[in-house]
């Protein structure tokens, strides 16, 4: 019976498997490698994309944050332009009251009474004078809250006192009272807020 020698083929075919396991290894590798380069560009392009839309988000904030200061700009200008019509419309009342203030002044001193002096303070009119009697504080007083032009008459002072000079006959009472000067065709309430503003008034003879 002849014998066959099988180790050479055994060999070879040893050889071969090792070849083709080294090339499945590096066809692993490489497809391994191709995935993994697949996975980070698709990743870093993931990255660059939010970087953009990043960069766009903070140019629109930044053009808004401009537009804000543009508007706050404006409201301190609106603001300002607003002061100001708000003086001219008050020098503008001021004016008109001061001739109706005079007038009212004029047409409520009764018989027996004569103003001295009178002081204006912001919306405080201080009235200093000389006086008959009481009665005829009381009815001057009555006559300014009447006018429309000057309310809540306060006395301060009322006593007798001797007249100073021969200008003053017959007039034994000195006094002195305060009233709000108001405007009768300011709206309701402005007299209010007018009396408890801040004096800023000079004084008249």
């Amino acid at each position: 019976m002849a014998r066959i020698n099988l180790l050479p083929w055994r060999a070879e075919r040893r050889k071969q498997r090792q070849k083709e396991f080294g090339a499945m290894l590096a066809l692993a590798a490489v497809a391994g490698l191709a995935l993994w380069l697949a996975v980070n560009t698709y990743y870093n392009a993931q990255i660059e994309g939010q970087r953009a839309r990043n960069a766009f988000l903070d140019q629109q904030i930044a053009q808004v944050d401009e537009r804000i200061k543009e508007i706050d700009e404006l409201d301190r200008q609106r603001a300002r332009l607003l002061a100001r019509k708000d003086v001219i419309e008050k020098l503008q009342a001021s004016r008109s009251q001061m001739v109706h203030l005079f007038d009212s002044l004029v047409r409520t001193i009764p018989d027996g009474v004569m103003l001295t002096s009178l002081k204006q303070e912001g919306e405080r009119l201080t009235l200093e004078g000389r006086s008959q009697s009481n009665a005829r504080v009381s009815t001057y007083m009555r006559n300014l809250e009447g006018s429309g032009w000057m309310t809540r008459p306060d006395l301060s002072i009322i006593e007798a006192r001797a007249a100073e000079g021969a200008a003053m006959p017959g007039l034994p009472y000195a006094f002195r009272l305060t009233v709000t000067l108001a405007n009768p065709s300011a709206p309701e309430g402005a007299a209010d807020e007018a009396a408890e503003a801040t004096p800023t008034g000079g004084a008249a003879p």
